[in-house]
């Protein structure tokens, strides 16, 4: 049995197309692998708390000193083993602002620890996280992926350096564009990201089978 890590990040609860296709895209990995078991964090409805002065340090490796740095130890270790336990990661993540949502970045924050999911050797950094893959569903209002606002795009190179600083490098990035582009433009954009994951989705099933 298999295991996906589902996240969604928006803060539109039902209205949001990042988290609707995140569901098509648990929905299709489940077709191929009935017995999937999902663990799902919701970081829209129950945020991961943004770094403070008791988390970074609790964060960094101090001994706890106060409940606020044993809460914060805890959550993180909690995190952690939830990404350990996945072979696969789903990840929704609608644009703002020209990046990931804040309770995106936080839950990062909280899984990104030196000795843990990274190392650091005389040749560099190292991934601690390895042998899973990544589905990324991006939702954005405008077309970031190609032409004059591309280089805005703070989004999908963020996260695809985060992934890849934990040693997740099999990503594969879903993205929903122009949907501030008017109904129709809006409605072709979330059927060509629907028919993408169909497409993706069997694939990586067949190679990992």
């Amino acid at each position: 049995m298999s295991t996906a890590l589902v996240i969604t990040s928006s803060a539109l609860g039902e209205a949001s197309v990042s988290s609707q296709l995140v569901e098509e895209t648990v929905a299709r990995l489940r077709s191929h692998d009935p017995a999937l078991r999902v663990i799902a964090r919701d970081l829209g409805r129950n945020p991961v708390p943004h770094l403070d002065i008791d988390s970074a340090a609790a964060l960094r490796g101090a001994e706890p000193s106060n409940y606020a740095q044993v809460n914060a130890l805890s959550l993180s270790n909690d995190l952690i083993a939830e990404l350990k336990t996945a072979d696969t990661l789903v990840i929704g993540a609608p644009m703002y602002n020209f990046g990931m949502p804040s309770t995106l970045k936080a839950w990062f924050d909280h899984v990104l620890r030196a000795g843990i999911t990274f190392s650091y050797s005389e040749s560099g950094p190292e991934g601690l996280i390895k042998g899973k893959r990544a589905f990324v569903v991006e939702s954005r209002g405008g077309l970031y992926s190609e032409g004059p606002a591309q280089p805005m795009d703070s989004q999908e190179p963020h996260l695809r350096n985060l992934l890849a600083f934990m040693g997740i490098t099999d990503v594969t990035f879903l993205r929903a564009e122009k949907l501030a582009f008017g109904p129709e433009a809006r409605e072709q954009a979330i059927e060509a990201v629907r028919q993408q994951i169909g497409k993706t989705v069997g694939e990586a099933c067949r190679k990992a089978a």
